[in-house]
């Protein structure tokens, strides 16, 4: 089963991210699940959401607390609660910035990772770029793609429009796409 955390903050798309990544899987033929996690439902709140892939049956409903991959929509968490916690030794993690991991100050809890295993995308600029509006979680999607086969592409493409249909649709896709491209030079 693979396992991902996507962590954010409230209006970022976090619940959206998990619940477009779990259509994707689906869609691909695999059993999926989203499971929104809320605390303060306000924005700006630190909000977590999880999403389980396998190609058998999901039994479990717990948050997921060892991911194979974290999502990080917002590099501000650091600082406010342990997003690294259970994180896998072969572990992915995925992070919306610009900064390197030493500006951020977070190569201690990544370094045991392995190489390659470890990506940042300007996700907001992409996002600003190509929806005008600075929500990272459909760019992250398409970065996600590079990082891990579990779900392709396309799919994550196809998620996207079912969820937002026509003109916006295609702008988060088109910014999916420039995320998956940033990922695969990372």
């Amino acid at each position: 089963m693979f396992q991902v955390r996507i962590h954010g903050r409230g209006g970022q798309g976090v619940v959206s991210a998990a619940e477009m990544l779990s259509i994707a899987a689906f869609e691909e033929g695999k059993h999926s699940q989203a499971v929104p996690s809320f605390g303060s439902e306000r924005m700006g709140a630190p909000v977590v959401a999880y999403v389980r892939i396998d190609d058998k049956e999901i039994e479990l409903r717990e948050p997921v607390l060892d991911p194979n991959l974290l999502i990080i929509q917002d590099p501000t968490l650091f600082s406010a609660i342990d997003v690294f916690a259970g994180l896998r030794d072969d572990g992915y993690v995925l992070l919306n910035t610009n900064k390197s991991l030493a500006e951020l100050g977070i190569e201690e809890a990544t370094k045991r990772l392995p190489a390659g295993h470890v990506a940042t995308v300007p996700a907001t600029e992409l996002a600003l770029k190509h929806l005008k509006r600075p929500t990272p979680n459909t760019v992250l999607l398409g970065a996600f793609t590079a990082m891990s086969d579990t779900v392709q592409l396309e799919s994550v493409c196809d998620a996207i429009m079912k969820k937002f249909p026509g003109k916006i649709g295609e702008m988060n896709v088109a910014a999916a796409k420039a995320a998956h491209e940033a990922a695969i030079a990372a």
